[in-house]
């Protein structure tokens, strides 16, 4: 069972009436109130992440800006979308409110159908750590860490044994094409290498979200074609449903969809 299903009892309020109910009926969200393990419970029809009516603005002094206008987004599990938008349009804002590191100002994240605005900030932690795995442009390896090390912190920290993290995290390594660096540290291992193990920890929970941000902008372009094919094996194989913000138009081509931030909304490229 999901975290989503396990704090399904907590009270949500009703999503709001006209464009926005039209818009979480087309999502798969239904809009009964009543029965929270209804709406906890997941779906093949229906989104695994879905953005509604996201508003999100920052003040500057006096002035106000306004990054997210009503952004509305759904993905799908096994569905790959890329977020190509230039630098400050609020591709990273947009996914820290999806993956629940920021509070929307308005509008409503929803995860496998959970309403997520009524959480507290450890309900939210805990399905942040179980549903959802982030992967950045810089890999913030632990350097005292090796390989091994690294992707087993997140599970043990689940709650997994040592045992059990030490198998997973081996098997998730090999998977990658690293069963020889397993006991490299940070420094010892090429970017590639590290972005790599970055991505093994991501999913070392197995979420149900991938979020990457920028995964191969550091990266020359071998390697990014390396890392990148390494990402969207995971995806395809565990059915993650994943938005990945990119500036290479290469990668996005290769992604089920794409889609893009113009005047605060999400709009779908052809």
């Amino acid at each position: 069972m999901s975290e989503a299903a396990a704090i399904a009892d907590t009270p949500r309020s009703g999503p709001p009436p006209g464009k926005e109910a039209a818009a979480h009926a087309q999502a798969g969200i239904s809009t009964d109130v009543g029965s929270g393990d209804e709406l906890a419970s997941p779906q093949q029809d229906a989104p695994v992440l879905f953005l509604s009516g996201i508003e999100r603005h920052y003040r500057q002094g006096d002035a106000v800006l306004e990054i997210l206008k009503g952004a509305e987004l759904a993905v799908w599990p096994g569905q790959s979308v890329a977020l190509v938008a230039p630098s400050g349009a609020g591709k990273s804002t947009l996914l820290h409110v999806a993956g629940l590191l920021e509070y929307p100002d308005s509008g409503e994240v929803y995860i496998d159908r959970l309403a997520t605005s009524t959480l507290s900030d450890g309900q939210r932690t805990r399905l942040r750590r179980t549903e959802v795995g982030f992967v950045y442009q810089f890999h913030h390896l632990l350097p005292e860490f090796s390989a091994l090390e690294n992707v087993m912190l997140p599970q043990m920290i689940r709650g997994l044994s040592r045992r059990e993290a030490i198998n997973r995290s081996t098997e998730l390594l090999n998977y990658l094409g690293l069963k020889d660096r397993l006991t490299h540290r940070s420094a010892e291992l090429s970017g590639g290498e590290q972005q790599r193990v970055a991505i093994a920890r991501a999913v070392a929970n197995a979420p149900r979200i991938l979020l990457a941000d920028e995964p191969t902008g550091n990266l020359d372009p071998r390697t990014s074609e390396r890392v990148f094919g390494a990402l969207t094996q995971l995806v395809r194989a565990s059915g993650l449903a994943m938005i990945c913000a990119t500036h290479n138009m290469d990668i996005a081509a290769r992604m089920d969809r794409r889609v893009t931030l113009k005047d605060g909304a999400v709009v779908e490229l052809e």
